[in-house]
């Protein structure tokens, strides 16, 4: 049995213990799907490349759909990724997004949505890059995941210890601005991972098309935690 296959078992055999990562009520929230693959014609690399203009561009698309959240992005080859040198660093750049997008307002509160503890975090301050980043670890019957957090507020970062433990929908973390988050428009990055190969407060959210069969080994959907309707 794969390690997914692992997850997802569990995650059927547990399901209470599976909270929330944003206040979303299904009921009553309108998601937003945001395509960021070469379809999206609406997006020149004038809009992506500056910050301001894209942020401005997310909020219209919420708006003018009445969506509390945009959504999307897992295993999506995004041609966005041309706007930071960080993806264009060799014959074959990287375009494929790795978790999943929540676009929302900063200072969006984030939480844990199992028990866990505080594996590492770093502020990550590149251009492009996740900015304030968390990660932490939880141990579901013996199978350990990681969950990612990036795109933060600094003062997220302020409280943490590593070892800390987390309690399931225990609010870590919110949402930062376009001037410490990377320079991105707000959003939550999640990810999900079963080895950190060694990583200390970052891994990739982002890989070359080219490694997608071997991420997914390691990077299962996070929408086995997110539960989104509409992904």
């Amino acid at each position: 049995m794969s390690r997914t296959d692992q997850l997802i078992a569990w995650i059927k055999a547990n399901a209470t213990a599976i909270g929330k990562v944003v206040d979303y009520d299904p009921g009553a929230d309108k998601l937003y799907i945001f395509d960021f693959t070469s379809a999206n014609t609406e997006l020149d690399i004038d809009t992506i490349t500056d910050s301001a203009s894209f942020s401005i561009w997310i909020n219209k698309k919420l708006d003018e759909t009445g969506s509390r959240y945009g959504i999307g992005g897992y295993m999506e080859h995004r041609t966005l990724y041309a706007r930071s040198p960080l993806f264009n660093t060799d014959d074959e750049p990287r375009r494929l997004h790795l978790g999943v997008d929540i676009w929302a307002e900063a200072g969006m509160p984030v939480y844990a949505p199992m028990d866990g503890a505080v594996h590492s975090f770093k502020e990550n301050n590149n251009f492009g890059d996740y900015g304030p980043t968390i990660i932490l670890q939880h141990n579901l019957d013996g199978l350990t995941l990681y969950t990612l957090y990036g795109h933060l507020s600094r003062e997220s970062l302020s409280v943490l210890a590593v070892g800390r433990p987390i309690a399931k929908n225990q609010q870590i973390a919110r949402l930062g601005d376009i001037e410490e988050n990377g320079h991105w428009p707000p959003h939550l990055h999640f990810q999900l991972m079963f080895d950190m190969e060694g990583m200390v407060g970052d891994y990739p959210g982002v890989a070359r098309f080219s490694e997608k069969e071997k991420c997914l080994q390691n990077i299962p959907d996070p929408n086995l935690i997110l539960k989104f309707p509409t992904l």
